[in-house]
């Protein structure tokens, strides 16, 4: 986990500045770092963007007494899973991680709304869907047996087409991360699923 260490030093340094008012935590990968237009996209939930380049939702689990302990939020979105697939872990390891972050996330903050963006279809990733599909399957049954704070949002089916076809203007020239019209597709998703 250690080349994750400059970026976890940035989130140790700048939270320091907004910790006291953030309601809305988003953690996970660079589909959050990236995502330039999110303290606008979502001001009136006062976010924080604590995502960080290339994460894994094993890194999100490793690292998150570090980056979460100053934060007193309202709720949390997540994002994460999309790179341990594509390093070679199975969905269910995924899964187990999954179950690692809920237990940790619980744990710190009771029982305040979670939501679990589902991992996202993509271009440079496709030869692997059906093993995306699998994940969110697997992530989703468990937070509706679960039946608690935790929410699955399901980004995944609004990026393909009636064909099953991906939607290729939710990309950058990468086919891996989202272009403009892809985060505005995920706000709009997001946004439907937020309880106030």
């Amino acid at each position: 986990m250690y080349w994750y260490e400059e970026e976890i030093k940035r989130l140790e340094k700048d939270y320091t500045k907004t910790a006291n008012e953030v309601e809305t935590v988003f953690y996970g990968s660079s589909s959050i770092r990236l995502w330039t237009s999110l303290n606008e996209d979502f001001k009136e939930l006062k976010p924080v963007n604590l995502g960080f380049g290339g994460s894994t939702l094993a890194a999100c689990v490793w690292f998150f007494e570090r980056v979460m302990i100053p934060y007193h939020p309202k709720r949390i979105i997540i994002y994460a899973g999309d790179n341990d697939l594509g390093d070679g872990r199975h969905p269910e390891e995924v899964f187990i991680f999954f179950q690692q972050l809920v237990v940790k996330i619980n744990k710190r903050f009771g029982d305040l709304p979670c939501y679990f963006v589902s991992l996202k279809p993509s271009i440079s990733r496709w030869q692997m869907v059906d093993q995306f599909k699998y994940t969110n399957n697997l992530i989703e049954t468990e937070i509706i047996t679960r039946n608690d704070n935790w929410h699955f949002i399901n980004v995944f089916k609004e990026m393909i087409d009636p064909a099953g076809r991906l939607k290729k203007e939710y990309f950058l020239n990468d086919g891996l991360h989202l272009s403009e019209n892809g985060y505005k597709l995920w706000k709009e998703i997001i946004k439907k699923h937020i309880n106030y």
